[in-house]
């Protein structure tokens, strides 16, 4: 079985298992992360971000300014927020893998907190964040190692999963109305290439990026071999 059959089947397996987890509180996860990414470009890219809005529904807004003698720079902001939450899925997986979960954890609670200081100022953002920093931090602090990994990959899958149907989603959105399909909006106006074109790139990075994360999580990257055995006559290497 190919592993882009494996990926497929295992988005579609983790949609089934975590819609029946009552999970809908860390949907948003993905969300924060996508628009952190949109943040953070406009601010190394000399924009200003003014606010950041999380709301209950799993969507979210970043608003922000750039100057119209860098209006370049909106192209590189739009494209930020899907691939930020395809790689962070990723990321999540590929420490798992390693067994440094508590590095993934450290890294989600910094951005949720970057992000609730510096960024988000809506009610139900400021609830979400607050709240998941400080369940995670509790989470960290129990010392039943399978509650941990469980809290983990519920997480990690969730990640997963919206960075993939999200940009599915976005695709049917630039099929109904072209200008209402957000970042693929955005990037079609300032570059004249058709919205659904950008949501059909966004979707097949974040597949691939989802490739990624499924080899990882399955032990199936590839790493280097060196084994090798000495005789008296030669040597060889597997």
């Amino acid at each position: 079985m190919s592993n882009w059959v494996k990926t497929i089947l295992f988005l579609i397996g983790s949609a089934l298992l975590t819609h029946w987890i009552p999970s809908s509180f860390f949907r948003n996860l993905d969300t924060m992360v996508h628009e952190f990414g949109h943040a953070v470009v406009t601010l190394a890219l000399s924009g200003q971000v003014q606010r950041i809005e999380l709301y209950a529904n799993h969507s979210g807004v970043t608003l922000s300014a750039i100057s119209g003698a860098r209006s370049w720079s909106i192209i590189p902001v739009a494209l930020a927020g899907y691939m930020t939450a395809s790689l962070f899925a990723w990321f999540l997986f590929s420490v798992f893998a390693k067994g440094k979960q508590q590095i993934g954890f450290i890294v989600m609670i910094v951005i949720s907190a970057i992000s609730l200081l510096l960024f988000v100022r809506n009610g139900f953002g400021i609830m979400f964040l607050i709240g998941f920093i400080a369940l995670t931090i509790i989470i960290m602090a129990i010392p039943l190692k399978w509650l941990r990994n469980f809290y983990y990959l519920l997480l990690a899958f969730l990640c997963l999963e919206e960075s993939v149907f999200g940009p599915i989603y976005l695709i049917q959105a630039a099929a109904r109305n072209t200008r209402q399909a957000g970042d693929a909006t955005n990037l079609a106006l300032h570059t004249g290439v058709p919205a659904m074109v950008w949501a059909i790139l966004f979707t097949l990075f974040a597949l691939w990026c989802a490739k990624q994360a499924v080899q990882a999580f399955l032990g199936r990257s590839k790493r280097p071999r060196s084994a090798s055995r000495q005789s008296p006559l030669s040597s060889y290497r597997d």
